[in-house]
């Protein structure tokens, strides 16, 4: 078995500082004593060399599934060795916990899925068992064996756009179409799978893993708006709640939430506990008296959400909405898109976290409380004139909002309603104006980091902004990708598919 020496020496920067013998203790001491710049690079050597050896891992753990797979029983590899599942096996080899057993086994899977049944049926040969061509998730699959993708951001991926839908003659190509034209049309509809896999590959090491599940799944729902519906339905169905006694006999509840009640509850609990979660510092007086109170309450953020629920239990809507939430009170933006000819998108998202909601909902909201309409180009750039003044106006966060979708910092999962517009031309020294094409929304924490830590935002014209760190180096400021789906920024834009009858 190596030695920590061993696998230490395949860390360059690591390697360096270590003698014969060294063990952890010495790696330790060695690194305590390393400038920033090395230290960090020992964090990224490593980071690197653990996505290589994770890869094996999956890669492994996808062949004992194949060679576990039911058909064989008990004498599949993982039950001769006395495990149910080779996700169970795979736990117990590498002292995992079961998700991430399970992970490991959905991502091996996919990885040799093209490596032929256990047991080629009626007397075929293993190349007739595989696949024509390569599956829609190549770009994937490329991208792990690159160390682009982790197995983790994999599996979120692939899990949130789901499988292709079987697209059905008669809905997508007419009532002459033949079985040709309906294999081509299917084919469309794994190249719109494959393109948005290629997309999120690009995105992936700007968005956390949640996040890159999140739009996963809400661009799955732009390309297949009637599945999209019937998943959102199936949702509701499972909607739940439920009280019990513990072992310890104190009384317990469990919620399983819907997709809308998710949304309200989210937007319910972010308005009110914003100040402690590190909402935004500009507000007004009254706003920023309460924030502190709410900063300084000995309470802990559950204790605080949960007398909050109780409170709107137990009146219904209490008093009156300020008193509750402050100056803004809780509710859900939805973002509907609309073409030049009226015509709405079949799917709309929710402004914080771009969740995907059916069409239907979002008539429904817009019964109930009306809508802002913003003007936006194919990338979701807001067509506006600017305004003489120093703060962005309450119609240009609504824009702001809509084209960013949160924080812009790489990395940064924070939605719109925690942000603040930073202006990158400054008001006074560089007489900068208050135009939407010169703001950025920016949680409060990367908003003081920019400031503090004298990094600055440029941007030529509408392109992407760039993100400057004092020593030189730059970072693009990308926009999310489902954003670019909702907008029809993607060339060519993708085909909406409908599933067979």
């Amino acid at each position: 078995m190596p030695t920590f020496t061993d696998v230490a020496a395949l860390i360059p920067t690591l390697c360096g500082r270590l003698v014969d013998g060294s063990d952890a203790d010495l790696a330790r001491a060695s690194m305590m004593v390393m400038a920033d710049a090395e230290i960090v690079s020992v964090l990224e050597e490593s980071a690197k060399l653990a996505k290589q050896v994770e890869q094996i891992q999956v890669l492994a753990a996808g062949v004992i599934a194949l060679r576990s797979h039911r058909e064989r029983g008990h004498s599949g590899l993982s039950q001769a060795r006395g495990h149910r599942s080779a996700a169970a096996f795979v736990q117990d080899a590498t002292g995992s916990t079961k998700a991430d057993a399970n992970r490991k086994v959905r991502v091996g899977e996919a990885l040799v899925d093209d490596a032929g049944a256990p047991e080629p049926a009626d007397g075929a040969s293993a190349s007739d068992e595989r696949p024509a061509e390569d599956p829609w998730y190549q770009p994937l699959r490329d991208a792990l064996r690159d160390s682009r993708l982790t197995s983790a951001q994999f599996d979120a991926i692939r899990r949130g756009l789901g499988e292709p839908p079987t697209v059905g003659a008669g809905d997508a190509i007419g009532d002459e179409a033949d079985a040709d034209a309906q294999a081509r049309a299917q084919q469309e509809a794994r190249a719109a799978w494959a393109q948005a896999a290629e997309h999120l590959v690009g995105e992936a090491a700007e968005r956390t893993v949640e996040e890159l599940w999140q739009q996963a799944r809400t661009i799955r729902d732009m390309l297949d708006p009637e599945g999209a519906e019937a998943r959102f339905l199936e949702r509701f169905e499972k909607r739940s709640f439920r009280m019990f006694r513990g072992q310890d006999g104190q009384k317990r509840a469990s919620m399983v939430l819907d997709d809308e009640g998710d949304l309200f509850l989210e937007t319910v609990l972010a308005v009110a506990l914003r100040p402690r979660r590190g909402g935004p510092r500009f507000v007004d007086s009254d706003e920023k008296a309460r924030a502190k109170s709410l900063t300084d309450d000995a309470r802990t953020n559950d204790q605080l959400a949960y007398d909050l629920i109780l409170d709107i239990i137990r009146a219904g809507a209490l008093a009156d909405a300020e008193n509750v939430f402050g100056t803004r009170q809780a509710g859900v933006r939805l973002v509907q898109s609309v073409n030049a000819d009226g015509k709405a998108a079949p799917v709309a998202h929710s402004e914080d976290h771009l969740i995907s909601v059916p069409l239907a909902t979002a008539e429904q909201h817009i019964c109930d409380s009306g809508f802002v309409p913003v003007t936006v180009d194919s990338c979701g750039n807001p067509l506006d004139v600017g305004r003489e003044q120093r703060l962005f106006t309450p119609k240009q966060r609504i824009a702001l909002a809509i084209r960013d979708g949160g924080c812009r910092w790489k990395g940064c999962d924070r939605p719109a309603s925690y942000c603040e517009a930073h202006h990158i031309d400054e008001w006074a020294k560089d007489k900068g104006r208050t135009d939407i094409d010169r703001g950025i929304l920016l949680c409060r924490y990367h908003h003081m980091t920019l400031h503090h830590g004298k990094w600055w935002i440029t941007r030529r014209a509408k392109d992407d902004f760039v993100l400057h760190h004092p020593s030189g180096e730059t970072f693009a400021m990308r926009p999310r990708t489902v954003l670019s789906y909702a907008f029809g920024g993607i060339d060519p834009p993708p085909r909406r598919f409908r599933p067979a009858a």
